[in-house]
């Protein structure tokens, strides 16, 4: 909390905490009834200028960013900028290192992107100034984010089958909420942003031994010509789980597949959009990703305007996740991802709205940021599952990036929409509501992925789920069948396909 230092009550720049009637004699009210932190009252006059200095509540923080380089009134647009910055950073990462670990494989980019992530996030902590500060969140966001999390989830898709694919992929996004608690807890303890950073940066490590512990998608060798190394990695798989099939090797090479192989050597990120179903699933995904971006980091940001320690809160709302996730292992696989995903977003969109028309900080405004919170956590964590599931494995890593690209555009926009407030203090969760409907409606007419293999081609790519919407399914008695009737018969799966090393 930052306001205009009083002269003679703020002492040696000290925050003085005043009551509201005494606060008044000093700081004019904005209309909205709020303290205005930018302007002082001539107590002779009764006349306000604007401040030249302020004070800060230390009481939960003690050094920051934003109190060293003076994040407020006229240069609270810098806080605004260092957050989109980092998102447009994960920005360019999906675009480039999306395509990249499509052509030269899932691993070496997440590892790379390891190394990086650690070196730029200690690095980070020790920038003298403002903009050499912003370029290296900008770094941090290509390899932090876009390098390690796209791919590493890629990968974990692509080595589990269609039965573990929920629980796998709910699992990961779980870390996530555990690392939100992270932030939480050691912001509580380590009031130095320095060292804070420092520590933040470390946890990288934690990756680092993936060099030597993970190996390449057996999926992506496959699609990529690379038979044996395919094979042997299944076969690795299926002696570290004990199972008694036997491959061999040299039968599965001797297959070939080289006109398939042919076909996919120049696949890219534009395919996606070469073909009328491939492009309509395209779209409708990347708004998908933007708005559950959008309202997610919304509700996160909007954490910053309830009342009590800032820490707690940020456990707190990450820890709601966690139940989150748990209900959405359960569901998915009993719903599906369709209906469940559309649900989410149309009901977090309404809880964003109702939020909005609530006083900030009562009891029942913050109750429904964390519903919405709750739902929005869900969907986004079925939105990945989702992707990987609809997209073919020649460009799913770009398909993904292409997602993580959208949703790191809104979350780049979100800190900038959030400004919003001052003109009307709903606009922000209005937009945001707004933007969760409009998708979450759409999602309806997404193919439903549920039990169904993922497909390997761009051509099975683009016959997956002709004719199946939300609305296909409700008119036809048992919509399984009707998608198996409408649907173009998928290409002969491949033997990667029926190698599922941890099934």
């Amino acid at each position: 909390m930052a306001k205009c230092e009083i002269p003679g009550v703020d002492v040696n720049g000290t925050f003085t905490a005043l009551n509201d009637s005494t606060l008044e004699l000093y700081i004019p009210r904005l209309d909205s009834g709020k303290f205005d932190s930018c302007s002082l009252l001539n107590i002779t006059t009764n006349s306000s200028h604007k401040c030249e200095s302020w004070v800060f509540d230390h009481q939960y923080y003690r050094t920051s960013r934003a109190i060293e380089w003076l994040f407020v009134c006229d240069q609270r647009w810098m806080g605004a900028v260092a957050q989109s910055i980092y998102m447009f950073g994960v920005f360019t990462g999906a675009v480039v290192l999306g395509n990249l670990a499509d052509k030269i494989g899932r691993k070496p980019v997440f590892c790379w992107s390891a190394v990086l992530q650690l070196v730029l996030g200690v690095g980070v902590a020790f920038t003298p100034e403002y903009f050499s500060f912003l370029f290296i969140r900008y770094l941090y966001g290509i390899f932090g984010s876009a390098g390690s999390y796209i791919p590493g989830f890629v990968l974990t898709m692509e080595l589990v089958g269609p039965s573990k694919r929920s629980m796998c992929g709910v699992a990961f996004q779980a870390a996530f909420a555990v690392g939100i608690m992270l932030v939480a807890g050691w912001g509580a303890i380590i009031k130095d942003r320095q060292l804070l950073q420092v520590i933040y940066g470390c946890h990288a490590i934690l990756l680092i031994g993936h060099i030597w512990l993970m190996d390449e998608s057996p999926r992506w060798l496959w699609a990529n010509g690379r038979t044996k190394e395919s094979v042997d990695i299944v076969k690795k798989a299926l002696k570290f789980n004990g199972s008694p099939i036997n491959l061999q090797t040299a039968e599965f090479v001797s297959k070939g597949k080289s006109e398939e192989r042919t076909s996919n050597d120049d696949a890219s990120v534009l395919d996606l959009f070469k073909t009328p179903n491939l492009r309509k699933k395209t779209l409708n995904v990347m708004l998908c990703w933007f708005a559950n971006s959008l309202v997610y980091y919304g509700l996160s940001l909007s954490t910053g305007n309830l009342q009590g320690n800032p820490y707690v809160i940020l456990f707190v709302m990450g820890l709601v996740e966690i139940p989150s996730y748990i209900v959405t292992v359960y569901l998915m696989d009993r719903l599906g991802r369709r209906s469940l995903t559309s649900f989410e977003m149309i009901a977090g969109g309404i809880c964003c709205i109702i939020a909005a028309n609530l006083t900030m900080g009562s009891v029942e405004s913050t109750s429904f940021v964390f519903a919405g919170k709750f739902l929005i956590a869900s969907s986004f964590a079925i939105i990945y599952n989702y992707s990987a599931e609809l997209f073919p494995t020649v460009i799913r890593n770009s398909a993904m990036g292409l997602g993580a690209m959208c949703a790191r555009t809104s979350g780049a926009l979100t800190p900038l929409i959030t400004l919003l407030d001052s003109f009307d203090p709903k606009m922000p969760a209005i937009i945001f509501a707004v933007i969760a409907l409009i998708s979450g409606f759409l999602v309806t007419f997404l193919p439903e992925t549920l039990g169904k293999p993922m497909p390997q081609s761009i051509q099975e790519g683009e016959d997956f789920g002709i004719g199946d919407t939300c609305f296909t399914a409700m008119c036809s008695k048992t919509g399984e069948d009707k998608d198996d009737e409408n649907e173009k018969p998928l290409t002969k799966k491949p033997d990667s396909e029926q190698l599922q090393p941890l099934r």
